[in-house]
């Protein structure tokens, strides 16, 4: 009995779901962190701002150009189009973000890290949850390798253009 071949079934059947799974709560996420801060992008400036590694303005052409570069990233995540290159982008923000609140936690700053909307100095007496956005971020990352890594996923509109091939 040769159990390679029903394993291999059963992986070809879970991963396109797995990854339109990805797709949905790394575009998901986007989508609302972008939505969060495009409705006030002088808050998104001053989150980039607080974690004092780019210059004034990187910082403020970050800050302003954040917000839309992640509702971009999650509409196209969603609907399937230009997976790869998204999964690939979101590997990127996500491995950014996360030397971003490593970076701040390092130096003992004491800031909210602006993941979804306002972000700069905590309020005295209020602690960073570096932790926890650490967790959240890696986790994150290692699904936008899974939808950077494997093909689009059911759902697509890659799919439906054409703009994919299937791993053999």
């Amino acid at each position: 009995m040769n159990t390679c071949v029903g394993t291999e079934s059963r992986a070809a059947v879970a991963v396109p779901w797995l990854v339109l799974g990805g797709r949905l709560v790394l575009g998901g996420t986007w989508i609302v962190a972008g939505a969060l801060k495009v409705t006030d992008l002088d808050a998104s400036v001053r989150a980039v701002r607080a974690y004092r590694i780019l210059p004034e303005i990187a910082a403020q052409l970050l800050g302003a150009g954040l917000p839309f570069i992640e509702i971009v990233l999650g509409v196209l995540l969603v609907v399937g189009l230009g997976v790869r290159v998204a999964g690939i982008a979101s590997v990127l923000l996500m491995g950014a973000f996360v030397i971003g609140i490593a970076s701040a936690w390092t130096r003992g700053l004491q800031i909210d890290c602006g993941c979804f909307g306002s972000g700069g100095a905590l309020a005295a007496g209020v602690s960073p949850t570096y932790g926890t956005e650490l967790a959240r971020d890696v986790g994150l990352t290692v699904v936008a390798v899974l939808v950077a890594g494997w093909p689009s996923g059911r759902l697509a509109l890659d799919d439906r253009l054409g703009a994919v091939e299937e791993k053999d």
